[in-house]
């Protein structure tokens, strides 16, 4: 929300901000009856009913994603992967309307560079999991390795098990829900965006975060450098049972415990500080 000037907004609540950003501006307008600004120029028309499956079980990474393309060019709008054997960077770089599942675990970089597709993983994934997401949505039925989410950008992104350390770093928006407990440093660097944790935090979360919301519904073993409590709003009440409700996540006793954190801003102006004040800040 860069450069929107006026009074509060209920959108400020959660974490969004009107301060002036700087750097290269970058705006897109889209008017809804431009269908062609809203897919890529090269995107296959896919049909949700027409399902397709194949076995990865003796298939390359390269060979699965290059199956994946092929069955989206012939109109699959369902594709289910079998025995995907915990191979790495699966699923990748999927700029499509998509229905795809995997049955089984992913290793590293799985489904990284996604915008559009609705992707289920029946199984576990390995480090670095939906790096720099787009759009879309992607759930992951067991645990997560370390860097869930990194550089995500939109989209849900849902681990229904435990995460390792640094989920979401450098979140720039989108939503990161994890069923379990997170690592260290989770939300390290954080710019934009939620994240919910509905079980416990490792230490340093948030750390150096600039802005965002993180809710966490378990204990937080310590914060990091410039993220402090923030106060539970209704606002964010509705939010969280939205949207954990969506996903299955949503604990008995509701979401009145989750405790939310955010940026304290003292980094925002860290250049400008005198050598005694940043020694403070950190």
């Amino acid at each position: 929300m860069a450069g929107v000037t006026g009074g509060e907004t209920v959108s400020q609540e959660m974490g969004m901000h009107t301060e002036q950003l700087r750097g290269r501006t970058q705006q897109v307008f889209f008017r809804p009856e431009e269908e062609e600004r809203f897919v890529y120029p090269d995107a296959f028309d896919v049909d949700f009913n027409k399902r397709a499956e194949f076995d990865a079980g003796e298939m390359d990474p390269n060979a699965v994603n290059l199956k994946i393309r092929e069955l989206m060019r012939d109109g699959h709008g369902t594709i289910v992967v079998k025995n995907p054997g915990a191979q790495h960077s699966l699923g990748v770089g999927i700029l499509n309307r998509l229905n795809l599942i995997f049955e089984g675990s992913l290793g590293y970089f799985g489904c990284g560079l996604l915008d559009g597709p609705n992707v289920r993983v029946h199984g576990r994934v390995g480090w670095s999991c939906a790096e720099n997401m787009m759009a879309g949505t992607l759930v992951v039925d067991k645990n997560a390795g370390s860097t869930f989410g990194a550089a995500i950008r939109g989209g849900d992104l849902v681990c229904r098990g435990s995460v390792g350390s640094r989920t979401g770093i450098d979140q720039k928006g989108g939503t990161i829900i994890v069923g379990g407990d997170t690592g260290a440093f989770s939300g390290f660097m954080m710019q934009r965006g939620r994240m919910v944790v509905c079980g416990n935090a490792g230490k340093n979360l948030g750390d150096s975060m600039y802005d965002g919301t993180i809710y966490v519904g378990g204990t937080i073993r310590d914060l990091g450098v410039d993220a402090v409590p923030g106060e539970l709003t209704d606002l964010d009440r509705h939010w969280l049972t939205r949207k954990l409700t969506q996903y299955d996540l949503l604990p008995d006793k509701g979401v009145d415990h989750f405790q939310k954190i955010v940026a304290g801003k003292q980094l925002w102006n860290y250049d400008n500080l005198e050598p005694t004040e940043k020694k403070l800040v950190l």
